[in-house]
C-alpha cells in the first residue's frame, strides 16, 4: 500500500479539538435542520402547506419538498468542493453555515399555505434548496478539515468526533419538537411549530465563534506550496478516479438514506398507520441516538486499531441484517420493542458512520479531496433524500405491507457493503491519508 499525505500535520492537540469542535457543531446545525424538517414533515407539514390535497397526498408532496434539499446538495459539493479545493476548508465552512442555518431559521418565520396561500410551498421548496447547496459543502469540509489536522493513528477517533454532530442535531430537533408538541394541539400547529427553526439562528452565533478562531488544513497549505493545485479539481478526478468516485457513493450510502428512510418514515408510519403515538417514537428515536453516540466513540477508536475499512464493513453487513427483524419489532406496537427496534437499526449504521469520513479521504489526494469527498457522498444523498418519497410510494403499492420498509432497508445496506469491500481493494493499491 503507498500513502501519499504525510502523517504528521504539526498540529497541537488544543488546537485539533478546537477545529473538531467547530466542525462539530456544523454537523449538528446540518443533522438538526435536516431531521427537525424531516420530523415535522411526518406529523404536521402536510397540512400546513399542503391542505388542499388529502393527506396521503399532502404527505407525499411534504416528502417531495424535503427531498429538493437533497437534488440540490451534488451541485453544493461541486461548487464548495471547487472552491475549497482551490482557495481553502475554512473560508467554505463558514459560508456553508451562515447559508444553512439562516434558511433554518427563516422558515420559522415563513407563512403558512392559509395566509399566502401557494406561495408558501414554493418559498419553503426553494429554501430547501438553498439548505441543499449548502450542506452540499458542509460535511465534507467539516470532515476533512479534522481528519487533515490530526495525526494518523488518532485520524478515526477525531473524525468520530464530527459524526457526533448527527446524533448530537438529531436528539436536539426531537427535544426541540417534543418541547414545542407540549403546547395545545391547535398553538402548535398555530406558531408553536415555528420555535425549533428559529433556534438556529443562536446556534449559527456559536458555530461562527468557533469557525473563525481555527486554523486552515496543513495539507492543504502543502498542497498550494507543492504546486498541486488542480485548476478543475472535479473534472481531474472524473478524469483519473472514476472507480473511486464510485466507490465514494456507494460506501456510506447506509449512513445516508438509512436514518431518512428508518428514522424519517418511521415516525410517519407509526403514528399514520400504527396508531402510535408522536411521543413515544420521537422518544425512541432520542434514544437511539443517544446510544449512537457512545457507539461512534467505541468505533472511531476500533477503527484506528483494526483500520477504518473493517469498522465499515462490518457496520454495513449488520445494518442488513437486522433491518427486518428491526422493522418487525416496530411493528408489534409494543412500546418497548417500537424503541427497542428504533435503537437496533439506529446502532447499526452507526458503526459505519463512525470512521465514513476517514475512509472516503482516503482515497483521493489533498489537491481534489474536498470535491471527491463532498461530490460522491452528496451523489448518494440525492437518492437519500427520495427515500422517504420512494419507501411511501412502494409501501403504498405494496398494500401497506411493513416488510417492505425492511426489505428496502437491507438493500440500501447492501450498496454501502459492496461499497466498502471495493473500497478496501483499492486501498490496498494506494491510499492517500
Amino acid at each position: 500500500m503507498q500513502s501519499t499525505d504525510a502523517s504528521a500535520t504539526g498540529t497541537s492537540e488544543s488546537e485539533i479539538r478546537r477545529i473538531a469542535a467547530a466542525s462539530f457543531i456544523g454537523t449538528v446545525i446540518e443533522w438538526y435542520d435536516f431531521f427537525l424538517y424531516g420530523l415535522l414533515t411526518a406529523l404536521i407539514f402536510n397540512e400546513l402547506f399542503f391542505p388542499s390535497l388529502s393527506p396521503a397526498v399532502g404527505t407525499t408532496a411534504a416528502f417531495g419538498s424535503f427531498a429538493v434539499g437533497f437534488v440540490a446538495r451534488p451541485l453544493g459539493a461541486i461548487v464548495f468542493g471547487h472552491l475549497g479545493d482551490r482557495y481553502g476548508r475554512k473560508s467554505m465552512l463558514i459560508v456553508t453555515v451562515v447559508m444553512m442555518s439562516t434558511c433554518t431559521g427563516v422558515i420559522g418565520l415563513l407563512p403558512t399555505y392559509a395566509s399566502i396561500g401557494v406561495a408558501a410551498p414554493i418559498i419553503v421548496t426553494v429554501l430547501r434548496f438553498v439548505q441543499g447547496l449548502s450542506i452540499g459543502g458542509e460535511w465534507g469540509g467539516a470532515a476533512l478539515l479534522t481528519i487533515e489536522h490530526a495525526p494518523a493513528a488518532r485520524r478515526n477517533r477525531y473524525a468520530s468526533w464530527v459524526q457526533q454532530g448527527a446524533p448530537v442535531g438529531a436528539i436536539v430537533a426531537t427535544v426541540a419538537i417534543a418541547i414545542a408538541q407540549l403546547l395545545p394541539h391547535a398553538q402548535f400547529v398555530s406558531w408553536g411549530w415555528r420555535i425549533p427553526f428559529l433556534f438556529a439562528f443562536p446556534l449559527l452565533g456559536i458555530a461562527l465563534y468557533l469557525r473563525l478562531r481555527i486554523e486552515e488544513s496543513p495539507l492543504f497549505h502543502r498542497a498550494l506550496v507543492e504546486q498541486r493545485a488542480q485548476r478543475l479539481p472535479l473534472v481531474a478526478l472524473l478524469r483519473d478516479a472514476p472507480a473511486r468516485m464510485a466507490i465514494g457513493v456507494a460506501a456510506p450510502f447506509v449512513v445516508i438514506a438509512g436514518p431518512y428512510l428508518y428514522l424519517t418514515f418511521m415516525v410517519s408510519y407509526g403514528t399514520d398507520h400504527l396508531g402510535l403515538s408522536a411521543t413515544l417514537l420521537l422518544g425512541a428515536v432520542t434514544a437511539g441516538r443517544a446510544v449512537e453516540c457512545i457507539v461512534l466513540v467505541v468505533f472511531g477508536r476500533l477503527a484506528d486499531r483494526y483500520s477504518h475499512v473493517r469498522v465499515c464493513t462490518v457496520g454495513a453487513l449488520l445494518s442488513a441484517i437486522v433491518a427486518v427483524p428491526a422493522v418487525a419489532l416496530i411493528d408489534t406496537r409494543v412500546s418497548a420493542l417500537v424503541v427497542g427496534g428504533i435503537i437496533l437499526g439506529t446502532v447499526m449504521m452507526s458503526i459505519t458512520y463512525a470512521p465514513i469520513g476517514t475512509l472516503l479521504s482516503s482515497l483521493f489526494p489533498s489537491e481534489t479531496r474536498y470535491s471527491g469527498v463532498a461530490v460522491s457522498y452528496n451523489l448518494g444523498g440525492v437518492l437519500a433524500g427520495f427515500m422517504p418519497l420512494i419507501t411511501q410510494a412502494v409501501f403504498t403499492a405494496s398494500g401497506q405491507q411493513p416488510w417492505i420498509v425492511g426489505v428496502l432497508f437491507v438493500l440500501v445496506a447492501l450498496v454501502s457493503l459492496v461499497g466498502c469491500m471495493a473500497a478496501g481493494k483499492a486501498l490496498r493499491n494506494r491510499q492517500y491519508v
